[in-house]
């Protein structure tokens, strides 16, 4: 136990060994990670259900336009993904245009939409052709006052710039900790240097950045997670969000298996304890069934400060812990707004 001590003194020490510890070894570290949470943070945890898939529980049932997410791209990706393969673009309102953006937005304002998602497939560079829907960005924030968060992809400053003169409320990106990782699944040329720029880039135009963090990418297994860590640690993130590989259906790692939720649960600690005064997210895409239920367990007991789409078993756990419990139909990025509002 004296090596898990030094592990919480924060300092930025053999991370690693936080990743081989035993499970049964893990409980006094939870409980620090909790403490340490419960003291910046107060016990309040927020549940987050938007418009992405439909939830319903005894507690909570989604609405179907509150929050949804669009894609500027249509169903398209250049990069295609290993892990995606472009799939995911096809749960998404598709639209072409900034005009067809701002027609979208306007219809859902008027049946109920507090906010949306913005994302879209990739250039070859990394990036999101965002730039041509910066006007309408703008638009959509001063006339319907929308919920605005933006999925970028790689980062120009020029880019972060426009982005921060339009106003939108939170700037969402994965940084990948792992070069080898980026070739192999993303199958782009790019580098974790590039992931620290478009941090540096939409830090220095004062846009809230929430980072997610992929744990498992790497065809199931951890590979730069604790890396992606460290960088983001640098750059003064509003909140970060932990997500997990999970196999989709006709993608080319359909059949591989996610991380264990022991190995998720680490990362969880680890980004807990690197950056114990930022909110800090379980989000909306991690494997479902028994996988979950465990993964989310973890969480709770991390003390984190939100989950997406919790699992029944992560509510009363909550409760049984003493958490002040709480939902929105918004994104989970928004804990770092839903946090200040909490406190008062």
């Amino acid at each position: 136990m004296e090596n898990l001590e030094h592990y919480w003194s924060l300092n930025l020490l053999d991370y690693e060994y936080l990743l081989r510890t035993r499970e049964e070894d893990l409980e006094e570290v939870l409980e620090k990670a909790r403490n340490s949470s419960w003291k910046y943070f107060g016990n309040d945890i927020r549940f987050y259900v938007p418009s992405f898939v439909y939830y319903k529980t005894d507690y909570y049932c989604s609405s179907t336009v509150a929050f949804p997410s669009i894609s500027i791209t249509g169903s398209s990706c250049s990069l295609k993904c290993k892990h995606c393969g472009g799939v995911v673009l096809n749960t998404m309102y598709p639209v072409d245009s900034p005009r067809e953006l701002v027609k979208l937005c306007k219809d859902l304002k008027r049946k109920g939409a507090v906010g949306c998602l913005i994302s879209g497939g990739c250039l070859p560079d990394g990036s999101v052709p965002l730039i041509e829907f910066v006007d309408a960005m703008m638009e959509i924030k001063q006339e319907l006052r929308l919920t605005l968060v933006v999925h970028t992809g790689v980062v120009s400053r020029s880019l972060a710039n426009q982005l921060g003169r339009a106003g939108i409320d939170a700037a969402l990106i994965d940084v990948i900790g792992s070069d080898e990782t980026i070739r192999e699944i993303y199958n782009l040329q790019v580098s974790v240097a590039d992931y620290e720029r478009s941090l540096e880039a939409l830090h220095s135009a004062n846009i809230p950045t929430v980072p997610h963090v992929l744990v498992g990418l790497h065809y199931g297994q951890l590979k730069g997670e604790l890396n992606a860590l460290r960088i983001i640690s640098r750059y003064e993130p509003s909140a970060i969000i932990i997500i997990v590989f999970m196999p989709i259906r006709g993608t080319m790692m359909e059949n591989v298996e996610p991380p264990k939720p022991s190995e998720i649960g680490r990362v969880v600690l680890a980004a807990r304890s690197m950056m114990p005064t930022v909110p800090l997210a379980l989000g909306c895409m991690r494997p479902k069934g028994r996988h979950r239920i465990e993964t989310d367990i973890w969480a709770v007991k991390a003390g984190v400060n939100a989950i997406a789409f919790p699992t029944k078993e992560a509510i009363k756990l909550a409760e049984s812990m003493r958490y002040n419990i709480s939902f929105s139909s918004l994104c989970c990025s928004q804990i770092f707004e839903d946090l200040k509002r909490l406190k008062g």
